[in-house]
């Protein structure tokens, strides 16, 4: 489907980003106008210098949830409603047991899922989306399966797949599609990180766990255009995986 004409949303779009740089890739290919959303406005520079289209950057830490509210009336006072939002900023990392702090739990939460409910609440509001629009969240296959010392950030991505599920049927009537895409690995300077902290062996149970082989951001992309497009119109409140079968086992 082609995307001109449409504005969408995306969070998390700095460059080192790289899903919400694959994300930001597929839409301006597809002819979508963005608007770029991160704590740091240079990386976000740095991605509206390597799209094609017309895009704008809005430098914003989501973490102040008190302000989405304005932000997102800041943002249709200047560009006009939305299509739809991606809402792909996350805070990750691991949280064994025995060291979680109070801190801890809001710093996951408030990025993960408090600011997807915010920009949410705020977008579904009358003349801020245009009739059809589409609302996706970047979960994460964590959030469906145990993972040792990752309590805090499969519990904020669960969290997120309870929340597609509510604003779902909530916004239904005001022709609004709510979905959630939960990749498990994806390669990059993420997952080689990862891979560094806990070590040979577990790196290679995890790369075991995936039958296909870890997932490309394109593939992610990808999934994010199919349920932005008309493609998807009667799919919402669904959790689609792109995981290279991790969830299968």
């Amino acid at each position: 489907m082609n995307m001109k004409n449409k504005q969408y949303l995306v969070t998390g779009a700095a460059i080192d980003s790289e899903i919400g740089f694959a994300i930001c890739q597929k839409l301006d290919a597809e002819g979508a106008k963005l608007i770029l959303v991160g704590r740091r406005e240079e990386p976000l520079q740095q991605t509206k210098a390597q799209l094609g289209n017309e895009h704008y950057v809005i430098p914003f830490d989501l973490s102040q949830l008190d302000d989405i509210n304005s932000l997102a009336m800041t943002i249709v006072e200047k560009y006009g409603p939305i299509d739809g939002f991606i809402h792909n900023a996350s805070f990750q990392g691991y949280s064994p047991l025995r060291n979680i702090s109070p801190k801890q739990i809001r710093d996951y939460f408030d990025i993960n899922f408090s600011a997807a409910v915010m920009l949410t609440a705020a977008f579904s509001r009358q003349k801020h989306f245009v009739p059809g629009a589409s609302f996706v969240y970047i979960g994460s296959a964590a959030g469906q399966r145990g993972l040792k010392a990752r309590t805090l950030y499969a519990a904020s991505k669960a969290a997120l797949t309870s929340l597609t599920k509510s604003a779902a049927l909530e916004l239904a009537s005001k022709s609004i599609r709510v979905n959630c895409v939960a990749p498990a690995i994806v390669k990059g300077a993420k997952s080689n990180k990862q891979f560094l902290t806990i070590g040979e062996q577990q790196t290679s149970m995890l790369l075991a766990s995936h039958p296909l082989g870890l997932s490309e951001p394109e593939d992610v992309a990808n999934c994010v255009y199919f349920l932005l497009s008309d493609m998807s119109n009667k799919i919402t409140g669904s959790t689609l995986a792109v995981d290279g079968g991790f969830l299968a086992g």
